[in-house]
C-alpha cells in the first residue's frame, strides 16, 4: 500500500468497516484484481449488488452513453432513462405492481415503503420480523433485528414498531419440527394482535422472503401464504423487502415468484443497477396513485446515469439467459454443500434459493460457531476467495456468487471453501 492510500485510509469515519485490506485496482465479472498483485474471486458480489458481475460490458457501455448526455436530473423534467427503466420494471414484477417510485438506497426505498404504507392506510403501526435487517437509517433500522449492534444508543427509534418471530425452522422459537408445526410460529402473530396492537392498527407487515442479514433463511412457503391471508382479512398491507433477494439473487427477477404470493408493496435495491446507487418502490396503481404529489420525493433518487445502468442490467439478464444458465449450476452448488454438510459435523444447515445460500455452522450438534466462520472466511481470503458471514451469531457464511459464474469458476471456489471446512 502507497503512502498515499495510507493516508487516505486514515481519513475515513472507523465506523466504515471492510472485510478485506486490499486495494482494489479493477474488476470484471467474478474477479477483483488488487494493489497487493492478487487475483480474487469475489464471491460476495459486493453485497449482492454485482448480480451480473463487476463492470459488465452492457453496463458500463450504458453509463458511458448516459454520462456524455445528462448526468443529474433533480426530479426538475423527464428524462428517458428514467421512463425507460420504469417501463422495465414493470415489465419483470409480480402482477399488478405497476407503480414505481425510485431513490438511492435500500434504506430510503424501506422508509418510503413505510411512509406510503402509513398514509394509504391511515393507519401506524408496523410489524417486522426477528433477524431482519432493512436498513440502517433511523426509520429502517427500528424495523431491523438481526443484531442489537445496529440499534445500540441509537434510541428511542421508530415507535408503533412490534416484531414477530421469523419462521426460522432450524432455530425454532417453539421448539417444533417444520415437517409437523404447521407454521406454529403464526401463533406469535396472534399474540401481537391480541396483547400489543390490534390488527385494524397495523399499516404494514415487512418481510424479507430470504433473510439477509440475519442467517440466509427462506421462509416456508405455507408461512408466506398465510401471511398473505392475514394482511387481507385485516386490511393491512404486505411489503416484500427483496432489497438483496430480488433482481435475480435467487436465479428468479424476485424472490417472490418462488412463493406464488404478490405483496401490495416491494422494495428494491443493491442487484438493480450493477452498482450504480438506485432504489425502487413498488406498488400498485390503487396505492401509489393516492400517494399525493409532494408526500414523499427525491433529489438524486433515479439519477438518470443509475436508471441506465439498470436498464442495461435487466436487458443483460434477458438477453443472456441469465437465470437459465445459472440455476443449474446453482443447484449443483447447494447438493455439493449439503455432501460437505454430510461429511462435517460442524455444518449444522445448508438452505436457500437459487445464489443466495446459508452454511450454519454449529458445534455440539447446535451451539453457533462463530469461530469456525472466521477461520473458514479467512482461510477463503488467503487463497483467493472473498466469502461474507451472516446471522445473528456470526456463524453463517453466505454464498452469493453472480450469476455469471461459470463451472470452473465454481469449482475453484467450492474447493477452496472445502478446504476451509475440512480443516476445523
Amino acid at each position: 500500500m502507497t503512502g498515499k492510500n495510507k493516508k487516505g485510509r486514515e481519513n475515513l469515519a472507523r465506523t466504515w468497516g471492510f472485510l478485506a485490506d486490499f486495494t482494489a485496482l479493477r474488476a470484471e465479472g467474478v474477479y477483483v484484481y488488487a494493489d497487493d498483485g492478487r487475483r480474487y474471486m469475489d464471491f460476495t458480489s459486493g453485497h449482492a449488488v454485482t448480480n451480473i458481475g463487476h463492470n459488465h460490458p452492457a453496463v458500463v457501455e450504458a453509463v458511458k452513453a448516459q454520462a456524455d448526455r445528462l448526468i443529474h436530473a433533480g426530479s426538475i423534467f423527464y428524462y428517458d432513462s428514467l421512463t425507460e427503466l420504469a417501463d422495465r420494471l414493470v415489465s419483470i414484477t409480480p402482477p399488478g405492481l405497476d407503480r414505481v417510485f425510485l431513490s438511492n438506497s435500500g434504506s430510503e426505498a424501506v422508509e418510503g415503503a413505510i411512509k406510503l404504507a402509513r398514509y394509504h392506510t391511515g393507519r401506524q403501526g408496523i410489524i417486522s420480523f426477528t433477524g431482519a435487517f432493512h436498513g440502517r437509517t433511523l426509520g429502517a433500522v427500528s424495523l431491523t433485528s438481526s443484531s442489537v449492534h445496529y440499534r445500540d444508543r441509537y434510541h428511542p427509534l421508530l415507535p408503533s414498531v412490534f416484531h414477530a418471530f421469523y419462521p426460522y425452522c432450524y432455530r425454532c422459537m417453539f421448539d417444533k419440527l417444520a415437517s409437523t408445526c404447521d407454521t406454529y410460529c403464526m401463533k406469535h402473530l396472534d399474540y401481537i394482535f391480541g396483547q400489543e396492537i390490534s390488527p385494524d392498527e397495523v399499516a404494514a407487515i415487512i418481510i424479507e422472503p430470504v433473510l439477509g442479514e440475519g442467517g440466509y433463511v427462506p421462509a416456508p412457503k405455507a408461512y408466506i401464504e398465510r401471511l398473505r391471508g392475514i394482511c387481507d382479512r385485516h386490511g393491512i398491507l404486505l411489503i416484500f423487502d427483496e432489497v438483496q433477494s430480488g433482481m435475480g439473487r435467487t436465479c428468479r427477477w424476485f424472490a417472490s415468484e418462488h412463493y406464488g404470493t404478490v405483496p401490495d408493496i416491494m422494495t428494491l435495491a443493491k442487484g438493480i443497477a450493477s452498482g450504480m446507487p438506485l432504489s425502487a418502490i413498488v406498488s400498485t396503481k390503487g396505492i401509489m396513485d393516492g400517494w399525493a404529489e409532494g408526500a414523499h420525493g427525491t433529489t438524486f433518487g433515479g439519477n438518470p446515469v443509475s436508471c441506465a445502468a439498470a436498464a442495461a442490467t435487466i436487458d443483460a439478464i434477458k438477453d443472456e439467459g441469465l437465470f437459465e444458465k445459472a440455476a443449474p449450476l446453482a443447484a449443483d452448488t447447494m447438493e455439493r454443500l449439503r455432501e460437505l454438510q454430510r461429511d462435517c459435523c460442524f455444518v449444522g444447515d445448508v438452505r436457500g434459493l437459487g445464489y443466495m445460500i446459508g452454511v450454519e455452522f454449529v458445534k455440539d450438534g447446535v451451539t453457533p460457531f462463530p469461530e469456525a466462520v472466521a477461520s473458514v472466511k479467512q482461510h477463503c481470503l488467503d487463497n483467493g476467495l472473498i466469502i461474507l458471514g451472516c446471522g445473528t451469531h456470526k456463524n453463517i457464511i453466505r454464498f452469493i456468487p453472480p450469476l455469471v459464474t461459470t463451472k470452473a469458476q465454481m469449482d475453484e471456489a467450492m474447493g477452496i471453501f472445502g478446504d476451509a471446512v475440512r480443516k476445523l
